[in-house]
Protein backbone atom coordinates (compact mmCIF):
# COMPACT_ATOMS: atom_id res chain seq x y z
CA UNK A 1 0.00 0.00 0.00
CA UNK A 2 1.09 3.55 -0.53
CA UNK A 3 1.52 5.43 2.38
CA UNK A 4 1.96 9.16 2.53
CA UNK A 5 5.58 9.42 4.76
CA UNK A 6 7.67 12.96 5.48
CA UNK A 7 11.18 13.87 6.39
CA UNK A 8 12.37 14.57 9.10
CA UNK A 9 11.70 18.40 8.35
CA UNK A 10 8.31 17.79 7.23
CA UNK A 11 9.32 19.58 3.61
CA UNK A 12 9.45 16.66 1.81
CA UNK A 13 7.02 13.74 1.27
CA UNK A 14 7.78 10.25 0.29
CA UNK A 15 4.73 8.55 -2.00
CA UNK A 16 5.75 4.66 -2.42
CA UNK A 17 5.35 0.76 -0.23
CA UNK A 18 6.92 1.34 2.24
CA UNK A 19 8.53 -1.76 3.92
CA UNK A 20 9.62 -2.39 7.30
CA UNK A 21 11.87 -5.24 7.20
CA UNK A 22 12.42 -7.69 10.25
CA UNK A 23 15.52 -9.51 9.49
CA UNK A 24 18.66 -9.14 6.98
CA UNK A 25 16.75 -12.09 4.55
CA UNK A 26 13.72 -9.96 4.24
CA UNK A 27 16.08 -6.77 3.29
CA UNK A 28 17.43 -9.28 0.69
CA UNK A 29 13.89 -10.66 -0.84
CA UNK A 30 12.00 -7.13 -1.23
CA UNK A 31 15.18 -5.56 -3.09
CA UNK A 32 15.51 -8.70 -5.12
CA UNK A 33 11.90 -8.47 -6.14
CA UNK A 34 11.86 -4.46 -6.45
CA UNK A 35 12.10 -2.76 -10.13
CA UNK A 36 13.02 0.06 -8.00
CA UNK A 37 13.77 0.34 -4.25
CA UNK A 38 15.64 2.90 -1.64
CA UNK A 39 16.73 2.71 1.88
CA UNK A 40 14.80 5.05 4.16
CA UNK A 41 16.94 5.56 7.23
CA UNK A 42 16.48 8.77 9.88
CA UNK A 43 15.12 10.87 7.44
CA UNK A 44 17.62 13.43 8.27
CA UNK A 45 17.69 14.49 4.02
CA UNK A 46 16.11 17.50 3.63
CA UNK A 47 15.46 16.93 -0.52
CA UNK A 48 13.84 13.90 -2.40
CA UNK A 49 17.28 11.85 -1.81
CA UNK A 50 16.18 9.00 -0.50
CA UNK A 51 12.97 9.13 -2.15
CA UNK A 52 12.50 6.29 -5.01
CA UNK A 53 10.48 8.67 -7.14
CA UNK A 54 11.90 9.10 -10.87
CA UNK A 55 11.35 11.81 -13.12
CA UNK A 56 8.08 10.73 -14.03
CA UNK A 57 6.78 10.75 -10.71
CA UNK A 58 6.42 6.96 -10.79
CA UNK A 59 7.44 5.74 -7.31
CA UNK A 60 9.07 2.62 -6.10
CA UNK A 61 9.44 0.75 -2.60
CA UNK A 62 11.36 2.26 0.59
CA UNK A 63 13.00 -0.01 2.82
CA UNK A 64 13.35 1.01 6.31
CA UNK A 65 15.46 -0.77 8.45
CA UNK A 66 14.13 0.71 11.93
CA UNK A 67 13.00 -2.81 13.18
CA UNK A 68 16.22 -4.44 12.80
CA UNK A 69 18.53 -4.80 15.83
CA UNK A 70 20.99 -2.59 16.53
CA UNK A 71 24.61 -4.25 16.71
CA UNK A 72 28.40 -2.91 17.94
CA UNK A 73 30.62 -5.46 17.37
CA UNK A 74 33.77 -4.52 18.56
CA UNK A 75 37.04 -6.19 17.62
CA UNK A 76 39.79 -4.67 19.58
CA UNK A 77 42.70 -6.71 17.07
CA UNK A 78 41.81 -4.41 14.36
CA UNK A 79 40.57 -1.46 15.84
CA UNK A 80 37.14 -1.30 14.30
CA UNK A 81 33.59 -2.09 15.07
CA UNK A 82 30.82 -3.79 12.81
CA UNK A 83 28.00 -1.38 13.29
CA UNK A 84 24.33 -2.41 11.80
CA UNK A 85 22.14 -0.07 9.10
CA UNK A 86 20.00 1.29 11.04
CA UNK A 87 21.72 2.21 13.84
CA UNK A 88 22.30 5.95 14.88
CA UNK A 89 25.41 7.58 16.18
CA UNK A 90 24.44 7.93 19.83
CA UNK A 91 23.65 4.30 20.07
CA UNK A 92 26.76 3.47 18.31
CA UNK A 93 28.44 5.79 20.80
CA UNK A 94 27.09 4.68 24.19
CA UNK A 95 27.92 1.67 23.27
CA UNK A 96 31.74 1.93 22.15
CA UNK A 97 32.24 4.00 25.34
CA UNK A 98 30.62 0.97 27.77
CA UNK A 99 32.85 -0.85 26.31
CA UNK A 100 36.04 1.26 26.35
CA UNK A 101 35.83 3.08 23.00
CA UNK A 102 35.42 5.67 20.62
CA UNK A 103 35.28 7.06 17.41
CA UNK A 104 37.50 10.01 16.25
CA UNK A 105 34.99 12.58 15.54
CA UNK A 106 31.12 13.04 15.39
CA UNK A 107 28.79 15.05 13.49
CA UNK A 108 26.42 17.75 15.70
CA UNK A 109 23.76 15.63 16.06
CA UNK A 110 23.83 12.09 17.16
CA UNK A 111 20.67 11.01 16.33
CA UNK A 112 21.46 10.41 12.59
CA UNK A 113 22.12 7.12 11.36
CA UNK A 114 25.59 5.86 10.38
CA UNK A 115 24.83 4.51 7.54
CA UNK A 116 22.93 7.72 5.73
CA UNK A 117 25.68 10.08 7.03
CA UNK A 118 28.73 8.57 5.54
CA UNK A 119 26.61 7.95 2.26
CA UNK A 120 26.14 11.40 1.79
CA UNK A 121 29.55 13.01 2.87
CA UNK A 122 28.25 14.50 6.60
CA UNK A 123 31.45 15.73 9.29
CA UNK A 124 31.70 16.50 12.17
CA UNK A 125 34.75 19.54 12.57
CA UNK A 126 38.66 19.81 12.94
CA UNK A 127 41.20 20.94 10.51
CA UNK A 128 42.77 17.29 11.12
CA UNK A 129 39.64 15.55 11.39
CA UNK A 130 38.31 14.25 8.22
CA UNK A 131 34.38 13.40 7.08
CA UNK A 132 32.78 10.50 8.79
CA UNK A 133 33.35 8.99 5.70
CA UNK A 134 37.19 8.74 6.65
CA UNK A 135 36.30 6.38 9.57
CA UNK A 136 34.54 3.37 7.41
CA UNK A 137 36.71 0.40 6.87
CA UNK A 138 34.06 -2.00 4.86
CA UNK A 139 30.67 -2.08 4.20
CA UNK A 140 27.61 -4.94 3.43
CA UNK A 141 25.68 -3.90 0.95
CA UNK A 142 22.66 -5.46 -0.77
CA UNK A 143 22.88 -5.28 -4.75
CA UNK A 144 19.95 -5.05 -7.47
CA UNK A 145 20.20 -8.97 -7.47
CA UNK A 146 19.65 -9.34 -3.68
CA UNK A 147 22.99 -10.60 -2.69
CA UNK A 148 25.48 -9.10 -0.09
CA UNK A 149 28.73 -7.54 -1.47
CA UNK A 150 30.91 -6.33 1.39
CA UNK A 151 33.76 -3.63 0.00
CA UNK A 152 36.80 -2.89 2.11
CA UNK A 153 39.13 -0.24 2.22
CA UNK A 154 41.92 -1.05 -0.37
CA UNK A 155 39.49 -2.75 -2.72
CA UNK A 156 39.33 -1.20 -6.18
CA UNK A 157 35.92 -0.06 -5.58
CA UNK A 158 35.95 1.12 -2.18
CA UNK A 159 36.64 4.84 -2.53
CA UNK A 160 33.37 4.84 -4.95
CA UNK A 161 30.90 3.32 -2.30
CA UNK A 162 31.23 5.10 0.61
CA UNK A 163 29.95 8.58 -0.08
CA UNK A 164 27.54 6.69 -2.97
CA UNK A 165 24.08 8.22 -2.24
CA UNK A 166 22.44 4.97 -1.79
CA UNK A 167 22.78 4.60 -5.59
CA UNK A 168 25.00 1.17 -5.19
CA UNK A 169 22.37 -0.58 -2.76
CA UNK A 170 21.02 -0.85 0.70
CA UNK A 171 23.76 -0.63 3.32
CA UNK A 172 23.34 -3.19 6.22
CA UNK A 173 26.03 -3.21 8.09
CA UNK A 174 29.07 -1.05 8.53
CA UNK A 175 32.66 -1.59 9.91
CA UNK A 176 34.00 1.46 11.79
CA UNK A 177 37.77 2.65 12.95
CA UNK A 178 37.57 2.45 16.56
CA UNK A 179 40.40 4.26 18.81
CA UNK A 180 40.58 3.95 22.77
CA UNK A 181 37.74 6.36 24.96
CA UNK A 182 39.15 9.92 25.66
CA UNK A 183 37.74 13.40 27.22
CA UNK A 184 36.66 16.49 25.63
CA UNK A 185 36.10 19.86 27.31
CA UNK A 186 34.03 22.57 25.41
CA UNK A 187 34.68 26.29 25.62
CA UNK A 188 32.76 29.20 24.39
CA UNK A 189 33.78 32.68 23.33
CA UNK A 190 31.50 35.47 22.10
CA UNK A 191 31.94 38.21 19.86
CA UNK A 192 34.57 37.71 17.79
CA UNK A 193 35.07 40.77 15.12
CA UNK A 194 35.51 40.06 11.18
CA UNK A 195 38.69 42.11 11.60
CA UNK A 196 40.20 39.34 14.08
CA UNK A 197 38.62 36.68 11.99
CA UNK A 198 40.28 37.99 8.85
CA UNK A 199 43.54 38.36 10.46
CA UNK A 200 43.88 35.16 12.54
CA UNK A 201 41.80 32.44 11.04
CA UNK A 202 44.46 29.56 10.48
CA UNK A 203 44.95 29.89 14.03
CA UNK A 204 40.91 30.25 15.05
CA UNK A 205 39.97 27.49 13.23
CA UNK A 206 42.95 25.22 14.15
CA UNK A 207 42.60 26.03 17.67
CA UNK A 208 40.91 23.10 19.44
CA UNK A 209 40.13 19.89 18.00
CA UNK A 210 37.07 20.38 16.50
CA UNK A 211 36.04 24.37 15.79
CA UNK A 212 32.48 25.65 15.09
CA UNK A 213 31.69 29.14 14.16
CA UNK A 214 28.44 30.39 14.43
CA UNK A 215 27.44 33.91 12.74
CA UNK A 216 24.19 35.70 10.96
CA UNK A 217 26.27 37.88 9.16
CA UNK A 218 26.31 41.31 11.05
CA UNK A 219 28.60 43.82 10.83
CA UNK A 220 29.04 42.45 14.61
CA UNK A 221 31.01 39.14 13.16
CA UNK A 222 31.12 35.54 14.67
CA UNK A 223 28.05 35.59 17.43
CA UNK A 224 29.74 32.50 18.93
CA UNK A 225 32.87 30.28 18.92
CA UNK A 226 32.62 27.15 20.44
CA UNK A 227 36.03 24.98 21.38
CA UNK A 228 36.17 21.41 21.57
CA UNK A 229 39.56 20.38 22.80
CA UNK A 230 40.64 16.75 23.51
CA UNK A 231 41.89 16.52 26.93
CA UNK A 232 44.95 14.75 28.82
CA UNK A 233 47.99 12.79 26.83
CA UNK A 234 49.72 15.61 25.52
CA UNK A 235 46.77 17.26 24.39
CA UNK A 236 46.81 21.38 23.89
CA UNK A 237 44.97 23.09 26.24
CA UNK A 238 42.46 25.40 25.02
CA UNK A 239 43.48 29.12 24.45
CA UNK A 240 42.68 31.63 27.29
CA UNK A 241 41.59 34.29 25.18
CA UNK A 242 40.48 34.41 21.32
CA UNK A 243 41.83 37.66 19.20
CA UNK A 244 39.01 39.94 21.32
CA UNK A 245 35.94 37.22 21.54
CA UNK A 246 34.87 36.60 25.25
CA UNK A 247 34.73 33.31 27.43
CA UNK A 248 31.01 33.04 27.85
CA UNK A 249 29.54 32.76 31.66
CA UNK A 250 26.87 30.47 30.60
CA UNK A 251 25.64 28.26 28.73
CA UNK A 252 24.92 28.68 24.85
CA UNK A 253 22.77 27.69 22.27
CA UNK A 254 23.64 28.38 18.44
CA UNK A 255 20.05 29.40 17.93
CA UNK A 256 18.83 32.59 19.38
CA UNK A 257 16.25 31.38 22.23
CA UNK A 258 17.14 27.79 21.88
CA UNK A 259 17.01 25.66 24.88
CA UNK A 260 20.22 25.64 26.63
CA UNK A 261 19.62 22.12 28.32
CA UNK A 262 20.02 20.62 24.94
CA UNK A 263 23.38 21.50 24.21
CA UNK A 264 26.37 19.37 25.58
CA UNK A 265 28.06 20.96 28.81
CA UNK A 266 30.04 23.70 27.98
CA UNK A 267 32.27 25.56 30.58
CA UNK A 268 35.54 23.47 30.14
CA UNK A 269 34.22 20.68 32.17
CA UNK A 270 36.01 17.41 30.74
CA UNK A 271 33.66 14.77 29.76
CA UNK A 272 33.21 11.72 27.57
CA UNK A 273 34.25 12.37 23.89
CA UNK A 274 30.23 11.35 23.17
CA UNK A 275 28.93 13.82 25.43
CA UNK A 276 30.98 16.91 24.18
CA UNK A 277 31.91 16.48 20.21
CA UNK A 278 27.63 16.46 19.32
CA UNK A 279 26.30 20.07 19.79
CA UNK A 280 23.64 18.33 21.19
CA UNK A 281 23.06 15.57 24.22
CA UNK A 282 22.11 12.16 23.43
CA UNK A 283 19.35 11.95 25.47
CA UNK A 284 17.63 15.42 23.78
CA UNK A 285 15.44 14.15 20.81
CA UNK A 286 16.10 16.89 18.30
CA UNK A 287 13.03 19.33 17.20
CA UNK A 288 10.26 18.71 15.30
CA UNK A 289 11.91 19.66 12.33
CA UNK A 290 10.63 23.43 12.31
CA UNK A 291 13.89 24.36 9.83
CA UNK A 292 15.87 23.78 6.54
CA UNK A 293 19.66 23.68 6.23
CA UNK A 294 22.18 23.56 3.28
CA UNK A 295 25.92 23.39 3.43
CA UNK A 296 28.48 24.38 1.16
CA UNK A 297 32.22 23.39 1.75
CA UNK A 298 35.04 24.80 -0.03
CA UNK A 299 38.70 24.91 -0.38
CA UNK A 300 39.95 26.07 3.01
CA UNK A 301 42.24 28.91 1.14
CA UNK A 302 39.42 31.04 -0.03
CA UNK A 303 37.65 30.80 3.45
CA UNK A 304 37.86 35.02 3.55
CA UNK A 305 37.14 35.18 0.24
CA UNK A 306 33.34 33.37 0.90
CA UNK A 307 33.01 35.28 4.04
CA UNK A 308 33.38 38.55 2.00
CA UNK A 309 31.00 37.15 -0.25
CA UNK A 310 28.22 35.73 1.84
CA UNK A 311 28.69 38.94 3.75
CA UNK A 312 27.14 41.02 0.86
CA UNK A 313 24.06 38.95 0.95
CA UNK A 314 23.47 39.42 4.67
CA UNK A 315 20.38 41.54 4.31
CA UNK A 316 18.84 38.70 1.34
CA UNK A 317 19.74 35.80 3.77
CA UNK A 318 18.11 37.40 6.56
CA UNK A 319 14.46 37.21 6.71
CA UNK A 320 15.32 33.46 6.19
CA UNK A 321 18.51 32.08 8.22
CA UNK A 322 18.33 31.35 11.50
CA UNK A 323 22.29 30.83 12.22
CA UNK A 324 25.58 29.67 9.68
CA UNK A 325 27.81 27.81 11.31
CA UNK A 326 31.98 27.49 10.01
CA UNK A 327 33.73 24.31 10.33
CA UNK A 328 37.01 22.50 8.90
CA UNK A 329 36.92 19.31 7.45
CA UNK A 330 40.34 17.73 6.43
CA UNK A 331 40.65 16.51 2.60
CA UNK A 332 39.91 12.90 1.78
CA UNK A 333 39.98 10.23 -0.95
CA UNK A 334 36.03 9.41 -1.30
CA UNK A 335 35.60 9.90 -4.66
CA UNK A 336 32.03 12.10 -4.14
CA UNK A 337 32.93 13.28 -0.56
CA UNK A 338 32.64 17.13 -0.15
CA UNK A 339 36.19 16.90 1.01
CA UNK A 340 37.69 14.89 -1.73
CA UNK A 341 41.36 16.04 -3.21
CA UNK A 342 40.68 19.60 -0.50
CA UNK A 343 40.94 20.60 3.09
CA UNK A 344 37.55 22.38 3.01
CA UNK A 345 35.78 25.19 4.99
CA UNK A 346 32.21 24.30 5.28
CA UNK A 347 29.40 27.12 5.25
CA UNK A 348 26.54 25.58 7.06
CA UNK A 349 23.21 27.66 6.86
CA UNK A 350 19.78 26.42 9.17
CA UNK A 351 17.31 28.13 7.67
CA UNK A 352 13.21 28.98 9.00
CA UNK A 353 10.97 26.76 6.89
CA UNK A 354 9.96 28.02 3.79
CA UNK A 355 10.72 26.93 1.32
CA UNK A 356 10.08 29.06 -1.71
CA UNK A 357 11.88 31.65 0.05
CA UNK A 358 14.82 29.57 1.03
CA UNK A 359 14.86 28.28 -2.39
CA UNK A 360 15.02 32.29 -4.07
CA UNK A 361 18.30 32.40 -1.73
CA UNK A 362 19.99 29.57 -2.43
CA UNK A 363 20.96 30.41 -6.49
CA UNK A 364 22.72 33.93 -5.08
CA UNK A 365 24.76 31.78 -2.30
CA UNK A 366 25.45 29.38 -5.16
CA UNK A 367 26.25 31.84 -7.69
CA UNK A 368 29.00 33.45 -4.86
CA UNK A 369 30.47 30.04 -3.96
CA UNK A 370 30.52 27.83 -6.45
CA UNK A 371 32.94 29.62 -8.47
CA UNK A 372 35.33 29.35 -5.52
CA UNK A 373 35.25 25.44 -5.70
CA UNK A 374 32.33 25.13 -3.36
CA UNK A 375 30.16 21.50 -3.05
CA UNK A 376 26.93 21.34 -1.71
CA UNK A 377 26.03 18.94 1.15
CA UNK A 378 24.06 15.71 -0.87
CA UNK A 379 21.30 15.78 1.74
CA UNK A 380 20.78 19.69 2.13
CA UNK A 381 18.70 21.93 0.50
CA UNK A 382 20.82 22.69 -3.17
CA UNK A 383 19.70 23.55 -5.96
CA UNK A 384 22.59 23.16 -8.97
CA UNK A 385 22.47 20.24 -11.18
CA UNK A 386 24.76 18.09 -12.90
CA UNK A 387 26.36 20.54 -15.18
CA UNK A 388 27.12 22.74 -12.35
CA UNK A 389 28.35 20.00 -9.95
CA UNK A 390 30.60 18.20 -12.48
CA UNK A 391 33.36 20.38 -12.83
CA UNK A 392 34.02 20.09 -9.40
CA UNK A 393 34.01 16.28 -8.82
CA UNK A 394 37.17 14.79 -10.58
CA UNK A 395 35.85 11.38 -10.14
CA UNK A 396 32.12 11.62 -10.89
CA UNK A 397 33.20 9.73 -14.21
CA UNK A 398 34.45 7.13 -12.46
CA UNK A 399 31.35 7.17 -10.40
CA UNK A 400 29.23 6.64 -13.07
CA UNK A 401 31.00 3.54 -14.62
CA UNK A 402 30.98 1.89 -11.20
CA UNK A 403 27.23 2.67 -10.79
CA UNK A 404 26.27 1.08 -14.01
CA UNK A 405 28.67 -1.91 -13.03
CA UNK A 406 27.18 -2.18 -10.00
CA UNK A 407 23.56 -1.64 -11.05
CA UNK A 408 23.01 -1.85 -14.86
CA UNK A 409 19.55 -1.45 -14.43
CA UNK A 410 19.29 1.72 -12.33
CA UNK A 411 17.23 -0.32 -9.69
CA UNK A 412 18.32 2.48 -6.45
CA UNK A 413 18.07 5.22 -9.59
CA UNK A 414 15.73 8.59 -8.51
CA UNK A 415 15.22 11.68 -9.82
CA UNK A 416 17.42 13.13 -7.47
CA UNK A 417 19.87 11.38 -8.69
CA UNK A 418 19.28 12.30 -12.27
CA UNK A 419 19.17 15.69 -11.75
CA UNK A 420 23.00 16.15 -9.83
CA UNK A 421 24.22 12.91 -11.36
CA UNK A 422 23.14 12.30 -14.46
Amino acid sequence: MTQVETNWAGNHTYRARVERVQSLEQVQQVVAASPRVRALGSRHSFTDLTDTTDETGAGGVLVSLADLPTTVEVDAGTRTARVTGRAAYGEVATRLQAEGWALANLASLPHISVAGAVATGTHGSGVENGSLATAVAALEVVGPDGEIRRVARGDADFEGSVVALGALGVVTAVTLDIEPTYDVRQDVFTDLGWQSLAEHVDTITSSAYSVSLFTRWTDAGIDQVWLKSRVGDGATEPPRELFGALAATSTMHMLEGGETAAVTQQGGVPGAWLDRLPHFRMDFTPSRGEELQSEYLLPREHTLEAVTRLRALAEVMAPVLMVTELRTVAADSHWLSSSYGHDVVGVHFTWVRDVERVYAVLPLIEDALLPLGARPHWGKCFVAGAAQLEPLYPRIGDFRDLRRRVDPEVKFGNAFLDRVIG
